[in-house]
């Protein structure tokens, strides 16, 4: 059978291997993970000269060095618009924005999936009244939660854990959430993986959304 692309944008630098491979884990055989990152070419002295101005401005990512790094988020979407319109000439039919934030500077022409819409409709449908819980991997992100997520009926607790964190951390992670007792949790960054989502089933009992599994799967719902 042959193989059908599917465009991923990761806001950092390529390769992702394990962003892929979470991608892979969700999605038919078929598809091709062309995964290419924003930052791509630049140099890590580069990189650190695009510091967040505000919270409002801050990324997260995982460099493929392994470095964890905050980074602007204009400045990820000047260049991530540039590989986005490269997977649109090469004749990639959607791509996949691999980050849970909000862009609005990108095109929004159905060509371009955002998780962060993909989720916040999916909790919609199936929360429609309760406690929500949240993952992010900020602290200055973390008090941007309640504004991001909250709505009538709707109480929202957060919690910080930077991907790339060791086993304890996200046991630590999780027994803080679980003690909020929220009804659905969000995992509310692409970098979050399914080990870690296992690894919070441990402690927390109640259901928990993996946010780049869930936008892979759409991906791949439109892409089929």
């Amino acid at each position: 059978m042959e193989k059908t692309r599917m465009g991923v944008v990761v806001i950092g630098q390529s390769p992702r291997p394990t962003i892929a491979a979470e991608i892979a884990a969700v999605v038919s055989p078929h598809f091709e993970i062309d995964l290419r990152g924003a930052l791509d070419g630049m140099t890590r002295a580069e990189i650190d000269a695009i510091p967040p101005k505000d919270g409002a401005d801050s990324l997260f990512t995982l460099l493929p060095s392994g470095d964890a790094v905050k980074i602007s988020k204009k400045e990820v979407e000047a260049r991530a618009a540039r590989q986005i319109s490269r997977f649109a000439e090469e004749g990639v039919a959607v791509t996949l924005m691999a980050c849970t934030g909000k862009f609005p500077n990108l095109p929004e022409d159905g060509k371009v999936i955002f998780p962060s819409a993909v989720l916040h409709k999916l909790v919609e449908a199936v929360l429609p009244k309760g406690r929500l819980g949240v993952f992010s991997p900020l602290a200055e992100q973390s008090a941007l939660i309640h504004k991001k997520w909250e709505r009538d009926g709707v109480e929202v607790v957060g919690v910080t854990l930077q991907p790339g964190s060791d086993e304890a951390a996200v046991d630590a992670a999780a027994a803080e959430m679980a003690a909020l007792q929220p009804d659905l949790v969000v995992m509310d960054c692409m970098s979050y993986s399914s080990a870690n989502k296992a690894r919070v089933r441990h402690t927390y009992k109640g259901p928990v959304v993996l946010g780049i599994a869930t936008a892979a799967r759409i991906v791949e719902e439109l892409l089929s």
